[in-house]
C-alpha cells in the first residue's frame, strides 16, 4: 500500500515511510495529494495537517494557548476582510439562477434523454465555433449523429466535432460516477478534445511557450505549468465546499484557461470543466455562443480577468449564460 500511495505521489516510499511515523511532515501540496490519492476529506486532512504544525510551532503550555487566542481573532479579522460580498449584479444572477434551478428540479421526472442529446449537440456546435471551426449546426449533427462527411469541411473540422461529442459523453461519466475533479480526469478530457488531431500533444502539458492570439496576455511559462497545475487542483480542493457551484464552475474555467497548461484545445477543455462542476452540482450546461458578438464579449471578459485580475465581468457572463441555459431548459420540457 505504501508503495503504491508513493507510486501514485510521484515521491519515494521511504520519504511517505516518515510521514506516516512523523519523522517528517508533508507539505500543503503533498496533503492535498494525499487526499486525492486516497480518497479522503481534503478539508478534514487539511484541518489535521494544519494542527500538527501549529503544535509543532507553538508546543503546549499556557502562552501557547494564549497565543492560540490572539492567533484566532487575528485569522477572523483576515477572513472577514477577504469575504466581501459580491456584486449585487451577480448576487441577484445566483438568486435567479438557484430560482429556475428549482422549477428545473421538480420537472426533472419530464426529462428526457433527446433533450438532453440536442442541447449537447448545440453545445458542442458553438464551443467548435468559438475556436475558429465552420461547421453548421446541421452539418455537425450529420457528422456527429449520421457519420457523415461534409464535403469542403477539413478533417480537423470533423474530428472536432467527434471528440467534443465523445468529451460530453465522459464528463456525463464523471457525472454519474460522481468523481471528484482531479489531474488524470482533465488530462483525459483534453486527450479525447485532440484524439487524431494532436496525438503527440493529447492529454500532455506543454513544453513550449505559447501565444494567444489577439490577447495582450502572455500564459506562463512552461516549466511553471506542473506547478501552476497543482496548485490549481489545491485551490478547487479548498474551494469547492466554499463557493456557489456557479461561481466555482467560472473560477475553474478561467484559472485554467490563464494557466493554458496545453498547446491547443484549451478553451473547450476548460469549458468542459465548467460544465461538469455545473451538472455535477445539477445545473444545466452554460452554452457560451460561438457568435462574432458573443465570442468578443467572452474574449473581453477573460482578458479583463487575465491581464487586470478583474474577475466580475467574467463570473457574470457565466452566471447570466447559466440563467438563459435553464430557463430554455424549462421551456423545452414545459412544451
Amino acid at each position: 500500500m505504501l508503495r503504491e500511495v508513493a507510486h501514485s505521489m510521484h515521491i519515494d516510499p521511504a520519504l511517505v515511510s516518515k510521514f506516516e511515523n512523523g519523522t517528517r511532515q508533508p507539505t500543503r501540496m503533498q496533503v492535498n495529494k494525499f487526499a486525492e490519492v486516497l480518497d479522503l476529506d481534503t478539508d478534514a486532512l487539511m484541518v489535521e495537517w494544519l494542527k500538527a504544525k501549529i503544535l509543532k510551532e507553538i508546543g503546549y503550555d499556557d502562552l501557547a494557548l494564549k497565543a492560540m487566542v490572539a492567533a484566532e481573532e487575528e485569522i477572523k479579522y483576515k477572513i472577514s476582510k477577504k469575504s466581501l460580498p459580491p456584486k449585487q449584479a451577480l448576487v441577484s444572477l445566483l438568486n435567479g439562477i438557484d430560482e429556475y434551478k428549482a422549477k428545473l428540479d421538480a420537472l426533472r421526472k419530464f426529462d428526457s434523454y433527446k433533450i438532453a442529446q440536442a442541447l449537447e449537440l448545440e453545445y458542442t456546435f458553438e464551443s467548435n465555433r468559438i475556436e475558429g471551426n465552420t461547421l453548421t449546426l446541421k452539418e455537425t449533427d450529420l457528422v456527429i449523429n449520421e457519420g457523415l462527411t461534409i464535403s469542403g469541411k477539413s478533417m480537423r473540422e470533423h474530428l472536432e466535432a467527434i471528440n467534443h461529442k465523445e468529451a460530453i459523453e465522459y464528463v456525463n461519466y464523471l457525472v454519474l460516477k460522481r468523481s471528484n475533479l482531479n489531474e488524470r480526469e482533465l488530462l483525459t478530457l483534453h486527450n479525447l478534445i485532440l484524439r487524431g488531431i494532436d496525438s503527440v500533444n493529447a492529454g500532455v502539458y506543454r513544453q513550449v511557450q505559447v501565444m494567444i492570439q489577439g490577447s495582450a496576455f502572455v500564459p506562463p511559462q512552461p516549466y511553471l505549468v506542473a506547478k501552476e497545475m497543482e496548485l490549481y487542483f489545491i485551490w478547487y480542493n479548498e474551494n469547492k465546499s466554499k463557493l456557489h457551484p456557479v461561481i466555482l464552475a467560472a473560477e475553474m474555467h478561467e484559472r485554467l484557461v490563464t494557466i493554458h497548461p496545453f498547446i491547443d484545445g484549451n478553451g473547450r477543455t476548460s469549458r468542459l470543466v465548467m460544465n461538469l462542476i455545473l451538472l455535477k452540482h445539477g445545473y444545466a450546461i452554460a452554452n457560451i455562443k460561438g457568435d462574432a458578438t458573443s465570442r468578443l464579449a467572452y474574449y473581453n471578459a477573460l482578458e479583463k480577468s487575465q491581464t487586470q485580475n478583474l474577475k466580475d465581468d467574467f463570473i457574470e457572463l457565466i452566471a447570466s449564460q447559466e440563467l438563459k441555459a435553464i430557463e430554455s431548459y424549462i421551456n423545452i420540457i414545459e412544451k
